[in-house]
């Protein structure tokens, strides 16, 4: 056992990563409702943004390919409904991570204005697929010895989360400056 997978099994074991998992599931199922459900009900997403915007402008050629405006609002409610459910919410994440990375580059390629919290949700996606790594690992290409979690040697307790939510602070910041930067 490694020193990375023993930080995160004490990641696993401590309740500030457990309620900030739980937070971002939330937070990310509440994002996809009601852009799925605006895609559902066959109206335009993001009604405000003109058509002679970029990204406006594939909102509307997306909004006239007819059923498959209404499948994308389909898959974004059950990908939101299999976050919520603690059992479903590895394949919740997994759909989401591959929803919200097209987003993200979609986002970028455009300058859109909201693609700093378009960045945030991506790095919550992100953070729940290393959050399942214990589920996700058997099927990665990594050679993976069976073991049981660890007896942590060295326990890092409070130290952690201050360099979790430390470190996080930081790339908030170095996103908010670089999109700053790249928006101009």
């Amino acid at each position: 056992m490694n020193r990375l997978e023993e930080l995160y099994y004490e990641a696993k074991a401590d309740k500030w990563f457990k309620r900030f998992a739980v937070f971002c599931r939330v937070a990310l199922a509440a994002s996809f409702i009601p852009a799925g459900y605006v895609k559902i009900a066959g109206e335009r997403f993001a009604a405000g943004l003109p058509s002679n915007n970029p990204l406006g402008h594939y909102f509307d050629a997306l909004h006239v390919t007819g059923y498959y405006y209404t499948f994308i609002g389909i898959a974004q409610i059950i990908t939101a409904i299999l976050l919520l459910i603690p059992r479903t919410s590895l394949l919740g994440a997994l759909m989401y991570f591959a929803f919200i990375v097209n987003i993200c580059v979609l986002t970028y390629a455009t300058r859109f204005d909201g693609t700093r919290g378009i960045t945030f949700m991506l790095l919550a996606s992100l953070f729940l697929l290393a959050w399942n790594y214990d589920r996700l690992k058997h099927i990665l290409p990594f050679k993976q010895p069976e073991t049981e979690p660890p007896v942590l040697k060295r326990p890092l307790g409070v130290r952690l989360r201050i360099w979790f939510f430390g470190g996080s602070l930081a790339i908030i910041a170095f996103i908010i400056i670089g999109t700053s930067i790249y928006m101009r």
